[in-house]
C-alpha cells in the first residue's frame, strides 16, 4: 500500500478515535460512518474529503447522520485501529465502506480486534471475515 493510501488509512483511524473526545456511542457512529455520503466520498479515487483532516469530517458527519451522544464507547486505540482497518479493507478489495459494514458488523470488528490486535496484518484478517461472511451468505447464483 503507498503511503497516500496510508495515510488516508490513519485519516479515518483518527476520526474515529475522535469520536470518543465527542461524545458519540462507538456502535452508531461506525455505522453511520460507513454508510454515510463523507465515507463514499473518502471510497471515490479522488475527492477533496480525503484530504480535510478528521475535525472536518466529523462536521459533516454530523450535518448528514443522526449518530447517538452517549457513553457506550470503545477505547481510543480500538477506534482507532477499527477507522484503521475499515478504510484498509477499501484500498485492499475495492469494496465500499457500506459493503464493508455490512460484511463485517461493528460488533464483529471491535471483537476482531480484542481477539487479534498485534498479531494479524489487516489484510489476513479481512480475508478471514470475507471467507466467513461469503461462506454463510454465497453471492447469488452460487451454491
Amino acid at each position: 500500500m503507498d503511503k497516500i493510501k496510508q495515510r488516508l488509512c490513519g485519516i479515518q483511524g483518527r476520526l474515529f478515535a475522535d469520536s470518543l473526545k465527542a461524545g458519540y456511542e462507538s456502535e452508531p457512529f461506525i455505522r453511520g460512518f460507513m454508510r454515510s455520503c463523507v465515507a463514499k466520498a473518502l471510497d471515490s479515487e479522488y475527492n477533496r474529503m480525503q484530504w480535510a483532516g478528521e475535525a472536518y469530517l466529523i462536521e459533516e458527519l454530523q450535518e448528514e447522520a443522526s449518530i447517538r451522544m452517549g457513553e457506550k464507547a470503545y477505547d481510543r486505540e480500538s477506534l482507532f485501529w477499527m477507522g484503521y482497518v475499515y478504510r484498509y479493507w477499501h484500498f485492499y478489495t475495492g469494496e465500499s465502506s457500506k459493503d464493508i459494514v455490512r460484511i463485517a458488523p461493528v460488533r464483529t470488528l471491535h471483537k476482531n480486534y480484542k481477539e487479534f490486535r498485534g498479531q494479524m496484518q489487516p489484510d489476513g484478517l479481512i480475508d478471514q471475515l470475507r471467507e466467513s461472511y461469503f461462506r454463510k451468505n454465497p453471492p447469488k447464483g452460487e451454491n
